[in-house]
């Protein structure tokens, strides 16, 4: 008679299940292996251009100020971004732009930039230099000591310098631009035609206090600052909470009375039940970008259309964590009240919506969170709220301080309302 050993089934089901994990890791191994190759992670690495990356994060917190001659007319101007409504009025220049008798001199950190009249560059300061740039009709001319460094770009119908220490200069037969970077948001309070331009924080407190009218005057000026659009960025993150908040609430309430129906143990009929669970994943399986594309066709772009997009998608999400918080309720209260002859709105009322009100809010309020952000690249479809304000800056390639100033008020608006449900579901918490 032959004795079995216990332990080997138990040896046997172990090297099972060693067997599954390490073939579960080869799998996985073989399929990053196969995206790595798929997706040409080294080509891509290699077509990377961080000279790129790093000067659009310098956009994000810094400007340019741009010293312009139109070789043409020998007009001078000197602007914030290049922009006209960021012109310095003359006389009235940063003070390293010193304007002279038909020309400008230009001090950059390490540097100086000479204009004459007749449009002739000299650049001295930087190792290897001075450097003499001539604009003309037959092409542009540059003169040197030595070969030209590596920062400087040259060809008979432009010259580029990446000027070591700070500061870019461009030269073509049209115009002359000298651009020097400071950290910070340019106009961001007052434009510079504005009486309070390139007053100190202490000097416009002291001004706001002691004459009447200023404090005012400059609100006004920030309200209606014509480059950063103050009073259209606000309107359009209320907007963009509107959007959010009419989608996610109209869902929350159509989905309530549907989780009945789809919650086994409230359910009237295992159709009804079926029926309103596929309805549930159909809603949820469109994504919202897929409804707002859909609903724009039919009601046009405006703010209705993405929130009616939110509302469908999350009818279905709101559906789903409704009847599973039905599906968990205490079923002593309902019979208690059942007993006092209770009918079933009334046994809903006291008996299931209590217990599950504290999840009903967490969830709604999480969802809002979620959709404030989601509202805003629906807004950019649908052309409304801020969404439609950060693709304008995204797209002009230039007002990236624009597009993080956005990013900021939505990150701050989340943060806000995260701080606020929080505070919500703590006090539902404790009752």
């Amino acid at each position: 008679m032959s004795v079995v050993d216990p332990a080997t089934p138990a040896l046997r089901l172990l090297g099972r299940r060693r067997a599954v994990t390490l073939a579960g890791l080869a799998a996985l191994i073989l399929y990053l292996a196969y995206a790595f190759a798929a997706f040409d992670v080294i080509g891509a690495a290699g077509r990377a251009r961080m000279d790129n990356a790093l000067l659009l994060m310098q956009d994000f917190w810094s400007h340019k100020t741009h010293v312009t001659r139109d070789n043409r007319s020998g007009a001078v101007t000197t602007a914030i971004e290049g922009s006209r409504k960021m012109t310095y009025p003359a006389g009235r220049e940063p003070a390293w732009v010193h304007s002279q008798a038909g020309g400008v001199t230009v001090d950059l950190p390490r540097a100086t930039v000479a204009i004459d009249a007749a449009g002739t560059i000299t650049l001295t300061g930087p190792e290897g230099g001075p450097f003499t740039i001539t604009p003309a009709r037959a092409g542009i001319r540059i003169a040197a000591p030595g070969a030209l460094p590596d920062w400087i770009s040259a060809s008979d119908s432009r010259v580029a310098m990446t000027v070591p220490g700070g500061g870019r200069i461009s030269v073509t037969k049209a115009r002359t631009e000298v651009m020097r970077r400071f950290p910070g948001w340019e106009c961001f309070f007052f434009t510079l035609d504005s009486r309070w331009s390139g007053m100190g924080p202490l000097a416009l407190l002291h001004a706001a206090v002691t004459q009447p009218g200023a404090a005012a005057s400059m609100m006004h000026d920030v309200w209606t600052n014509p480059v950063w659009h103050h009073a259209d960025v606000a309107w359009a993150m209320v907007e963009t909470v509107l959007m959010a908040f009419t989608g996610t609430l109209g869902a929350a309430l159509i989905a309530l009375p549907l989780a009945f129906l789809s919650a086994r143990r409230f359910s009237p009929s295992i159709l009804a039940r079926f029926g309103t669970r596929r309805g549930y994943d159909f809603l949820r399986g469109v994504d919202a970008l897929i409804w707002t594309v859909i609903l724009s066709r039919a009601f046009g772009p405006g703010p209705l259309t993405g929130a009616l997009a939110i509302l469908l998608t999350d009818v279905g999400t709101f559906g789903k964590l409704f009847s599973e918080a039905l599906e968990n309720t205490d079923k002593r209260q309902v019979e208690g009240l059942r007993a006092t002859g209770a009918g079933a709105l009334a046994r809903a009322r006291w008996g299931v919506l209590p217990q599950i009100a504290p999840v009903m809010v967490s969830q709604f309020l999480y969802l809002l969170e979620s959709n404030t952000r989601g509202a805003t690249v629906i807004g950019a479809i649908v052309g409304g709220g801020i969404g439609l304000l950060l693709t304008q800056a995204i797209v002009t390639q230039q007002d990236w301080e624009h597009v993080a100033w956005y990013i900021v008020l939505i990150v701050l608006t989340v943060v806000l309302m995260d701080s606020a449900s929080g505070r919500l579901r703590r006090r539902l918490i404790k009752g």
